[in-house]
């Protein structure tokens, strides 16, 4: 990001290429509008459109026929996604015509955006700030209704809300110190006394946010949940009844499932990646064999094993440990009392399954249910430093008032850095650099 100039006229499609009704070109910098009326059927409409207005038209080649009929999005400086001058094209979703107009924007002096770079402007020009910004990407890559209201939350603004609160908490504390600082010793009626209460409010509140992280990454990028057993333990019937469809063929000739089959799916909220695997036991068929060993592989990765074992028939796994659940099932057949137990037959005992798991998944934490939450590492790892910089101050509360400042200035400095307001360009560059093109 060195030597990096936000006037440069950018242009990047937002939308797959792929054959679709409509695509979508975002273009923004110094003089787009101008700069594409060049290329525009009516190009004075263009020139004079207002703000947040749409005008309709061609954009023609250089020997003035038509490349593709159009809808100009028009934004003038200080509107818009990045807050420059910008126009987005809404055209036809023909690859063949698509980039027939990339063509085009680069003849009238657009250059391609790169990966993030209308973010990266709009934080730039003070449309966002870096919490803001990493939550579009977490809008983008979020996988259920939970995370991607979360990571909407935040592109409004409440997390930045938060710490710019708490930041003002920490300018007044080091105000209070600056004022010892300024005056001589005669001058100031009594000493400066360490907020030990505020800043155990303060620590709170971090704390509250920071335990957030783990089950927010949970809800956002999901768990491989792996279902697992011997042979006609009902681990196929269970996975039709959890993605609600007859994916895995069910039948009681052992050694049905050969390969694992895996789906997505969504339990109060959270993301599943759910795999139906081959049943564990000793064959001498070869490809049920390899079934076997793909089974014990993805068990090995999983985030939780729920470890099906038939009630007629009990199997129980050779060790337990506390990334599995043990579950029997045919629940309608034999009842074991005291343990969980399920009937993929009746529906009995699922809904307490779910329950389980998610318990398991969450670590036995709150789950998401609208409040403040983040999902970031970066912010994470700075959040926790906050902390332990306010608990170095509460650890040296004998040292001066100017060494004092230093550790307030400190806690002051990585708070910035979350929100973007300190910053190097390395760390703009690999956090820009994960968005897709177009964002």
């Amino acid at each position: 990001m060195n030597n990096y100039s936000t006037d440069t006229p950018i242009y990047a499609l937002a939308t797959p290429l792929a054959p679709s009704a409509l695509a979508v070109i975002r273009t923004s910098g110094q003089d787009s509008i101008s700069l594409l009326a060049n290329a525009f059927s009516r190009s004075k409409a263009l020139l004079t459109a207002k703000t947040n207005t749409m005008v309709y038209g061609s954009i023609l080649a250089q020997d003035g026929t038509t490349i593709d009929e159009v809808q100009l999005c028009v934004y003038h400086r200080g509107h818009g996604y990045t807050a420059e001058e910008a126009v987005e094209i809404m055209a036809h979703g023909s690859i063949a015509g698509l980039k027939r107009l990339f063509l085009r924007l680069e003849e009238l002096g657009f250059k391609p955006a790169k990966r993030g770079e209308f973010t990266f402007r709009a934080f730039m020009h003070g449309r966002m700030d870096l919490t803001q910004a990493e939550a579009v990407e977490e809008i983008i890559e979020s996988k259920g209704i939970t995370s991607q209201q979360a990571a909407i939350s935040r592109l409004e603004g409440k997390l930045k809300k938060v710490l710019l609160s708490l930041k003002e908490e920490i300018i007044n504390i080091l105000a209070s110190l600056e004022v010892q600082l300024d005056y001589a010793e005669d001058e100031i009626l009594e000493d400066w006394v360490f907020p030990t209460e505020e800043i155990k409010s303060i620590k709170e509140r971090l704390k509250t946010l920071v335990g957030t992280y783990r089950t927010s990454k949970l809800y956002s990028e999901g768990a491989k949940v792996v279902l697992a057993g011997a042979t006609n333990a009902g681990k196929s019937s269970l996975f039709n009844l959890l993605v609600k469809e007859n994916r895995a063929i069910v039948s009681d000739i052992p050694g049905t499932t050969r390969d694992y089959i895996e789906t997505w799916l969504t339990l109060e909220g959270i993301p599943i990646r759910l795999f139906d695997t081959a049943g564990l036991r000793t064959s001498s068929d070869l490809i049920e064999e390899e079934g076997i060993k793909r089974s014990q592989s993805l068990m090995e990765d999983a985030d939780l094993i729920v470890y099906l074992v038939d009630s007629e028939h009990p199997l129980l796994p050779e060790k337990v440990n506390n990334k599995m659940l043990v579950v029997y099932s045919k629940f309608d057949k034999i009842a074991h009392p005291g343990q969980l137990s399920i009937s993929t037959l009746t529906g009995e005992g699922v809904a307490e399954l779910i329950k389980r798991i998610v318990a398991i998944l969450t670590d036995g934490k709150a789950q998401l249910n609208g409040e403040l939450a983040i999902e970031s590492e970066r912010q994470e790892k700075l959040l926790s430093q906050v902390i332990v910089d306010l608990e170095d101050a509460e650890n040296h509360q004998d040292v001066s008032v100017d060494l004092m400042a230093l550790y307030f200035q400190e806690v002051l400095r990585d708070l910035g850095e979350v929100t973007g307001e300190v910053t190097t360009d390395d760390i703009l560059e690999t956090l820009f650099s994960r968005f897709c093109v177009g964002k």
